[in-house]
C-alpha cells in the first residue's frame, strides 16, 4: 500500500497540483491493502462499486454544465440563503477563470468531481481483477467490461469539458521517471479513438438487459455502451471538434497539434452507423418510445393531456416501467422542489420547503413549436408579432390554460411538449394531488399576492416560468413537499432517434432515415411529420429539403425533446451554437406586476457572458505551473 500511496501522491502533485491526502482513498474504506481489497469476490465487488462511485455522484444536475450553462434554466444570485451550490449557474454571469475554475473536474474542485482519481480506480480494478479465486469467468468478463466502460466514460466526460486530455491508460509504476509522470495532453483524435476502443472492448461482454433489477439497476448494459459510443462519435464529428479553426494554434510543448486541422466528413458516417447499431440493440432489448398509461384513479383523460403526460413521464416514470429509458443514474433527481410553483395556500405557508428557484427564460419557452409543428416565428398561421398581447383562456384550450384566465397570447396553440415542459401563469398543472378534469390546479404567478408570485429573493422565480417536466405529476407540494422520486435520464430512446436523424442528414441529407427517425419522435409528441409541417405551415417551406435547413430543424428538435435533461448544453457546445444562444439577454416577465398588461412585458433578468474561450474549460493555472508538459486551452 505504501507503493500505491506514494505513486498516488506523485501523480496528483504533478498532474493535478493538489494535496495528496484526499486522493489516498484508492481502496474501499477500512481496507489496508490491495491484497485485502481483492482477496475474494465480495471484496472485489465492493471495489467495483468504488469505480462506479463518481459516476453516481454525477446525478447532481447543478454540477453538470449541460444543465447549468445551456441557458434553459437560470438561477438567481445574491441569495441571502444558499440552498444549493450556485457555481454552475454562475458561469453564465462570467465567473469562469483559470486561476480557480468553476466545475473543475480536472482537480475535483468547485463543485466538480475528481475524475482522474476515478480513472485510476478503474485501472487498479483492471490490474487486480485476476486475484479473487472465487470469481467466475463469466462474472469476471462482465466486471472487466463494466470498468472499461466507466473508464471510457470518465475520459469522455473530461474531453467534453477540456478537449484534448491526458490518456491514463495504465497507472504508472512507482519507478517511473519524473518526465514519465509529467503527463501530456493527447491529440484530440487519439483521445476519441481510445475512448471508442474501450467502448468496443466493453460491449462484447456486457449484458443486453438487467435481469436482477432490484440489485443491479443502474449497472452498465450493452445498449448503454452502444448508445454512448454513438454520442461520442457524433461529438467527434461535430463542429467544435471536427476541423475547428479556432484551435489551430493549440499545440503541445513538442509542437504537436492537439486539434485536427481538417474537417473529416467520414466522422459523421461512423457516428450514423453507430447510432443505427445502438437503436437496433435497444429495440431488440424491448425498448420503445414511452406512452402514458393512466392508473386506475384517472378514469377520464383527453388525448391532449395524454400527449402531455407521455412526454412528461418519459422522464419521470419509474425506470422499470419506462420502456424508453436507456440509462439513468441510480440516485434520484433531488430538485423537484426547485421546479414546482406554489399552487396552494399551505404551500405559501411552507414556502421554504420548496424554493421554486429554477426559472425558465422567455427564449426557452419560445423555442417550442406551434401546434402545427414549426417554430412560432415561422408558422404562417401564428400571430408572432402579437404574441405578447393578452388572451383569455377558453373552452378549446381548457386542458392547457385555465378558462377565463388572462395570459399571454403566445401560450395558446402550442405543441404538447411546451405544456409538458413549462409551467406558466395561467397554465394547467395536472397533478399535485389533483387529476380530475373538473378540479385541476393552474399556476397564478402575477405579482406578490398570488401563490406562485414573488415573495422574497430566496423563493423567487425570476422569469415567471417553471421547468414542469422535471416534476413528477404524482409529487405534491402543499403541507410540505411529498416527492414521488425518479431518475433523470442520461440517455433515452427519443434522444438516440434524434441523434441518428442528425447524423443521417449530415451523411445523405434530409432523406430516408433522417426523416423517419425525427418523425417517430414528433408523432409521439402529437405534431405533424417534419415534411408535412414545413410544407403546409412554414413561411420557409424549402428549409426541410436542404441539408443546412434540416440541420437547423433537427437541432431545434433535440433542444425541444431533451429540454431540461442536461443534454442541450452539451449539444449547443459541440454544434458551436451556444455563443449565439447566449448572446441575447436572459429575459422573463415582469413578475412583480399584478395586471396582465403590465406583467406580460419582457424584462431582462441579466445579460449572460459567454465568449469563444468558454467552449472549453480552462485548466487551472497551478496545474500548468506544476506540470511543465501541460499546455493551456486557447484563449485562457
Amino acid at each position: 500500500m505504501k507503493k500505491i500511496s506514494k505513486f498516488v501522491c506523485v501523480i496528483v502533485v504533478l498532474l493535478l497540483g493538489g494535496s495528496c491526502k484526499k486522493y489516498l482513498d484508492v481502496a474501499p474504506d477500512n481496507t489496508g491493502t490491495l491484497e485485502y481489497a481483492f482477496r475474494n469476490r465480495n471484496e472485489a465487488e465492493n471495489y467495483l462499486f468504488t469505480c462506479y462511485a463518481t459516476l453516481q455522484q454525477l446525478y447532481d444536475a447543478t454540477a453538470n454544465a449541460g444543465f447549468t450553462t445551456s441557458g434553459e434554466i437560470v438561477y438567481p444570485n445574491n441569495l441571502t440563503k444558499h440552498p444549493l451550490d450556485e457555481t454552475g449557474f454562475a458561469l453564465l454571469r462570467g465567473t469562469q477563470n483559470s486561476n480557480n475554475p468553476g466545475l473543475n473536474f480536472w482537480d475535483g474542485q468547485n463543485h466538480g468531481q475528481a475524475i482522474f482519481r476515478s480513472i485510476r480506480r478503474c485501472n487498479i480494478m483492471l490490474e487486480n481483477i485476476d486475484k479473487p479465486t472465487d470469481l467466475s469467468v463469466t462474472e469476471k468478463k462482465r466486471w472487466i467490461a463494466e470498468v472499461k466502460f466507466l473508464k471510457a466514460y470518465y475520459h469522455y466526460y473530461l474531453l467534453r469539458l477540456y478537449g484534448p486530455i491526458p490518456l491514463i491508460k495504465t497507472n504508472l509504476d512507482i519507478t517511473a521517471s519524473t518526465e514519465e509522470i509529467k503527463v501530456k495532453r493527447a491529440p484530440l483524435d487519439e483521445c476519441f479513438a481510445y475512448i471508442v476502443s474501450l467502448l468496443d472492448e466493453a460491449t462484447v461482454d456486457l449484458p443486453p438487459v438487467i435481469t436482477n433489477q432490484v440489485q443491479e439497476l443502474g449497472r452498465i448494459t450493452r445498449p448503454i455502451a452502444l448508445s454512448i459510443k454513438a454520442e461520442v462519435l457524433a461529438t467527434a464529428a461535430s463542429p467544435l471538434f471536427n476541423g475547428n479553426p479556432d484551435y489551430n494554434s493549440l499545440k503541445d510543448k513538442d509542437g504537436i497539434a492537439l486539434f485536427p486541422a481538417a474537417y473529416d466528413a467520414n466522422k459523421w458516417k461512423l457516428a450514423a452507423d453507430a447510432a443505427k447499431a445502438a437503436i437496433t440493440e435497444c429495440e431488440a432489448a424491448g425498448m420503445s418510445l414511452h406512452t402514458f398509461i393512466p392508473p386506475a384513479n384517472i378514469t377520464v383523460l383527453p388525448d391532449s393531456l395524454r400527449k402531455v403526460l407521455s412526454v412528461q413521464t418519459a422522464v419521470t416514470e419509474r425506470w422499470e416501467l419506462n420502456t424508453e429509458l436507456i440509462w439513468a443514474l441510480n440516485p434520484t433527481f433531488p430538485f423537484q422542489g426547485y421546479a414546482t410553483p406554489r399552487l396552494t395556500n399551505k404551500s405559501v405557508i411552507n414556502i421554504f420547503s420548496n424554493p421554486s428557484l429554477f426559472a425558465v427564460p422567455l427564449a426557452t419557452q419560445e423555442m417550442f413549436y406551434s401546434d402545427k409543428g414549426v417554430p412560432i416565428n415561422e408558422d404562417k398561421t401564428f400571430d408572432y408579432a402579437g404574441r405578447y398581447s393578452i388572451k383569455t383562456g377558453d373552452n378549446a384550450s381548457r386542458f392547457y390554460i385555465a378558462q377565463n384566465y388572462a395570459t399571454a397570447k403566445e401560450h395558446f396553440n402550442r405543441e404538447p411538449r411546451m405544456y409538458a415542459n413549462i409551467g406558466f401563469d395561467g397554465g394547467i398543472w395536472f397533478g399535485n394531488g389533483k387529476v380530475n378534469l373538473g378540479d385541476l390546479f393552474h399556476v397564478e404567478a402575477r405579482g406578490i399576492e398570488t401563490f406562485a408570485g414573488p415573495k422574497d429573493i430566496n423563493t423567487l422565480n425570476i422569469t415567471g416560468y417553471w421547468p414542469k417536466k422535471l416534476v413528477n405529476y404524482l409529487s405534491v407540494y402543499d403541507d410540505g413537499f411529498i416527492e414521488s422520486s425518479y431518475r433523470l435520464p442520461l440517455m433515452r430512446l427519443a434522444g438516440l432517434y434524434l441523434l441518428y436523424s442528425e447524423c443521417a442528414n449530415e451523411v445523405n441529407g434530409p432523406t430516408g432515415d433522417a426523416i423517419t427517425y425525427i418523425d417517430k419522435v414528433r408523432t409521439r409528441a402529437g405534431i405533424p411529420g417534419v415534411v408535412s409541417a414545413w410544407t403546409n405551415y412554414s413561411n420557409t417551406p424549402g428549409k426541410v429539403t436542404t441539408k443546412d435547413g434540416f440541420r437547423q430543424i433537427v437541432h431545434q428538435e433535440r433542444r425541444i425533446e431533451l429540454c431540461f435533461e442536461a443534454q442541450s448544453g452539451w449539444d449547443l457546445r459541440r454544434w458551436k451554437e451556444l455563443q449565439n444562444v447566449l448572446s441575447q439577454p436572459i429575459q422573463g416577465w415582469s413578475v412583480y406586476e399584478s395586471q396582465p398588461a403590465n406583467y406580460y412585458q419582457p424584462h431582462t433578468v441579466f445579460t449572460s457572458v459567454f465568449g469563444l474561450r468558454n467552449y472549453l474549460w480552462p485548466i487551472k493555472d497551478q496545474d500548468i505551473t506544476v506540470n511543465s508538459n501541460l499546455v493551456q486551452n486557447t484563449y485562457w
